[in-house]
């Protein structure tokens, strides 16, 4: 590992993040974030790290900060390759392929919601907008949470260009998944879909809001005004 961005990284470090990071990732025994290990680095520090360094890192070097017990290192990780995926200094197909690839082989070190969050629609969604789609199909039927967070967060980058139907075809493989991390996940989606064009997600709620876990709903219709927010949750629409 090099040891010089370890030393900057550890820099931010504040050990009394550390308490509250265990609790809001759910590192408890039985939790989705058991066991994991953080130094209590903001995320805005953590960036200003990788934005020193993410141009010049090679995959070997990205690989062992990815296979870190701590949390944050896994995070600047990820955060290298998104950057170096849209950098326009690393602007070249192959490369691009390449960090893709990278990702998939060892996105099982993705393993909590921010690490999907802050990666997948960067690398896999935007490598996928020319490409088949059908991996996403695959990750969102999997048992494992984290690929099928993957699967519905990477049709963020579809959203962004007004392209819906992957988002809602994923949506409804999800739609009874039952844990609240993809309910969240959907609604978000659904709710982005919304802000792009609002008349496509009402029609994709009209057949499926009472069918929808709660939280899930909540979500999608968040940006409603307060009365069509309010038919929905009361089923009146």
């Amino acid at each position: 590992m090099n040891q010089s961005i370890v030393d900057e990284l550890n820099a931010y470090a504040d050990t009394s993040r550390i308490p509250d990071s265990k609790r809001f990732f759910k590192t408890g025994i039985g939790e989705y974030g058991e066991g994991d290990v953080f130094l209590g680095i903001k995320v805005p520090d953590t960036r200003k790290v990788v934005k020193k360094h993410f141009l010049n890192m090679t995959f070997e070097e990205i690989e062992v900060f990815l296979y870190s017990k701590y949390h944050e290192h896994r995070l600047f990780a990820l955060l290298v390759l998104v950057e170096q995926y849209k950098s326009k200094k690393i602007n070249n197909t192959s490369k691009k392929e390449a960090i893709y690839h990278f990702y998939l082989k060892h996105h099982a070190q993705v393993n909590n919601w921010d690490l999907v969050d802050v990666s997948c629609h960067h690398i896999v969604g935007a490598h996928l907008f020319d490409k088949d789609r059908s991996l996403l199909y695959e990750l969102a039927k999997s048992e494992n949470l984290w690929e099928k967070r993957i699967a519905i967060i990477s049709t963020f980058a579809f959203i962004n260009i007004g392209e819906f139907d992957d988002t809602l075809h994923i949506a409804d493989i999800l739609l009874k998944d039952k844990h609240d991390l993809i309910h969240k996940a959907v609604g978000w989606a659904l709710r982005n879909v919304g802000i792009k064009d609002l008349q496509t997600e009402l029609d994709y709620l009209l057949s499926r809001y009472k069918k929808m876990p709660r939280t899930m709903l909540r979500y999608a219709i968040e940006k409603f005004d307060g009365e069509l927010g309010e038919k929905y949750l009361k089923g009146m629409v």
